[in-house]
């Protein structure tokens, strides 16, 4: 069967521009000072290797030693001491094919706030000789800000060094020293080592050494323990030919945590946000004369109502002042001030979340910071001990007449202060002034689709003719915010000119119109082509037509297996999803509704998973709708073992309608009433995407 229109499918496909995003809080384990940096510290210094390393004994080689490199050792040490953490890499790599000779190509990135970065050796060994690279070349310093098209400004500097006349079956040995020490801390630390899931084969070691008064807490996972040595002033890990360890299949994020360890000096959580409070505090408050005052009287002065003002606020922080990441001078941790940050009309989540807070605070609203994390790895952090670099976002919540609602300034001003976050949060850590909890924040199923395809297909003049086409997406949350970020730059006829010059061809002959607006009631993105296309109605014989429906079918779910060596007893995840097509056609009029027949309605739940498509006939109009959902994101495994056995029930067939002239299969109908795509607000709150909820009796 031929497969549906990719005209049809697919409407808007365009490169989605990733919003900036603030990642301040996930910097490594680099950070900033207030004091200007040493000009010692922008150059690479030469020095001996610290007293608190000990390096490893290589490994021999083995003969039989495969693939582009062996590291006879790789060490990691990471010392935690009265001003912060210093963090030692050193290793000493055999190059066994010309593949590996691009490991010669070093390259080093750091603050120099910080404190100074210390190359100890790099060396070549060859045929029992030794040469010391650093006495006829050495790193060249790129002085500049390498994530400008981010909108970042972090202060890093980059060093390169290129050593030469490096061959395969040397040995190329390294050794280095970087320094992290951030007053916006006090002595705090935290962070984490690990061993990747697919490292090469030799010797590795993890080291976290302290000073005998500054001990972190540390927590190792439990597939890594068996390596680990206590001592009084160190933990160590070794590993000889460590095996791969892939993360478990399709199991929640917090699975995916493998031989790390984790290290901390704070208490706990709440000692953590207490840390941060006083950073956000002094950030907020605003000079006497300061102009903000005047904006929040503005917005004071407009809106009585509470939540009204909040959004005003939003807003005005959101479309007034433009994003740009600021990591100079404590930037990655510390906000800078809202007098600041509005007088230059520029900053980061961190000082965008300060403006809002002054502002809020202005007008009446009590809120406070939250941290977050965007990337979907929040999963199982209240398992996690306190880590700056966990968080890699800083947003507002606010409390409005007895409800919480999330602002979140680095976001474009169409989107309002909200009940329900638009990022996927699972856990978030309030900054407040007695200290918080990490909050968990309680997952459901979408109560509208996150994608709805409208197509209209009006074949009214007949099987041979080109057909009146509409195509409508609807696309809310992060994707739709992505399409508002760049369509809203273009204009209507630049659209229209590249959607002609993209679609043209295919499925449409001619695109007669594209609109795009941005609904900020639905929170969606809308795109609408109007055109005349060609419908690719397959020829049955005799007369007989058939055509799969866009968005019609569903594909198969996969078996829930794992392999043997992995843990049986994880259960299973699914991302939140809920997706909808909604297809009408309008029939030919030399046709009758007797002589037209459709694939089966369908209703299924399945791996966490409601699947529901079904079919209509009124007004000589076929409609079709098929919903998707995720209604659990977890399943167990005794769940997923019990549909591994039902999916041989799947109907997986595409929603086809079929025309038979000569007889009459029954007509068009699951007993189930669809709209057409033009009958209902399909941005609305209650669309029929899925199956109606039964009627308890």
């Amino acid at each position: 069967m031929k497969e549906a229109p990719a005209g049809l499918e697919s409407p808007l496909r365009f490169a989605l521009m990733v919003l900036a995003g603030c990642v301040a809080l996930a910097a490594p384990a680099l950070a900033t000072t207030n004091k200007p940096s040493p000009s010692t510290n922008s150059e690479i210094q030469r020095g001996p290797v610290p007293a608190w390393v000990t390096p490893s004994d290589p490994l021999p080689v083995p003969e039989n030693a495969a693939g582009p490199v062996f590291y006879r050792y790789q060490d990691v040490i990471l010392h935690v001491d009265g001003k912060g953490e210093q963090q030692y890499l050193g290793y000493r790599v055999r190059l066994l094919n010309s593949s590996a000779l691009s490991v010669g190509n070093l390259t080093m990135a750091w603050n120099p706030a910080n404190g100074p970065t210390t190359v100890h050796a790099i060396r070549v060994y060859r045929d029992g000789q030794v040469t010391d690279v650093l006495e006829k070349a050495k790193f060249e310093i790129l002085r500049r800000e390498d994530q400008l098209e981010a909108a970042m400004l972090d202060g890093m500097l980059t060093a390169v060094l290129h050593v030469p006349d490096l061959r395969v079956g040397d040995e190329l040995e390294v050794g280095m020293t970087v320094t992290s020490s951030d007053p916006t801390l006090g002595r705090n630390v935290s962070g984490l080592l690990f061993l990747g899931p697919t490292p090469p084969p030799g010797r590795f070691r993890l080291e976290l050494g302290w000073d005998m008064d500054r001990k972190p807490a540390y927590q190792i996972a439990p597939d890594i323990r068996a390596a680990a040595t206590e001592g009084a002033d160190r933990l160590t890990l070794r590993f000889d030919n460590p095996p791969v360890r892939q993360p478990l299949k399709d199991a929640p994020p917090r699975y995916h945590w493998q031989r790390t360890v984790e290290y901390t000096t704070f208490a706990d959580w709440p000692a953590f946000s207490r840390q941060f409070a006083p950073l956000f505090a002094r950030a907020a408050e605003l000079a006497a004369d300061s102009p903000v005052h005047k904006e929040a009287q503005r917005i004071a002065a407009a809106e009585a109502d509470p939540l009204a003002r909040a959004a005003a606020a939003l807003k005005l922080v959101q479309q007034d002042v433009r994003y740009i990441y600021v990591g100079l001078n404590g930037g990655n941790f510390t906000p800078a001030s809202a007098d600041d940050t509005w007088q230059r009309r520029y900053g980061d989540c961190k000082a965008k979340t300060a403006l809002l807070l002054a502002l809020l605070e202005a007008v009446g609203i009590e809120a406070e910071p939250v941290l977050v994390n965007t990337n979907g790895a929040d999963d199982g952090f209240n398992q996690r001990l306190p880590n700056a670099k966990l968080f890699d976002h800083v947003l507002v919540r606010a409390q409005i007449g007895g409800k919480a609602y999330w602002l979140d300034g680095t976001l474009p001003p169409v989107v309002p202060p909200a009940t329900d976050p638009i990022l996927p949060l699972r856990w978030v850590l309030p900054i407040t002034a007695t200290g918080s909890k990490l909050a968990r924040l309680d997952w459901k199923p979408a109560t509208v689709p996150n994608e709805i395809q409208l197509y209209e297909i009006d074949a009214r003049k007949g099987f041979d003719q080109p057909a009146r086409i509409i195509s409508t997406a609807i696309i809310r949350g992060l994707a739709g915010l992505q399409i508002q970020s760049q369509l809203s730059t273009v204009p209507p006829g630049q659209l229209l000119d590249a959607m002609r010059q993209q679609l043209t061809g295919n499925i449409w002959q001619t695109i007669e119109d594209v609109t795009w607006r941005y609904d900020a009631k639905a929170g969606a993105s809308i795109l609408k082509i109007v055109g005349q296309g060609i419908v690719d109605w397959e020829n049955d014989g005799g007369g007989a037509r058939s055509l799969p429906l866009p968005g019609g079918g569903f594909s198969p779910p996969e078996r829930r297996v794992r392999p043997l060596e992995q843990d049986q007893s994880a259960p299973w995840f699914s991302a939140s999803e809920y997706s909808c097509h909604v297809t009408t056609v309008r029939i030919p009029r030399t046709t009758k509704p007797s002589q037209w027949t459709s694939k089966p309605g369908y209703e299924m739940q399945i791996f966490g998973r409601s699947y529901y498509r079904a079919f209509d006939m009124r007004d000589d109009a076929i409609r079709m709708v098929r919903g998707l959902r995720v209604e659990s994101q977890e399943i167990s495994p005794f769940a997923a073992k019990l549909d591994n056995g039902r999916i041989a029930d799947f109907d997986n067939s595409r929603g086809y309608i079929f025309f038979e002239p000569t007889e009459t299969r029954g007509g068009i109908g699951t007993g189930k009433r669809v709209p057409t795509t033009d009958e209902i607000d399909w941005t609305g709150p209650d669309v029929p995407c899925l199956a109606p909820a039964k009627k308890v009796p």
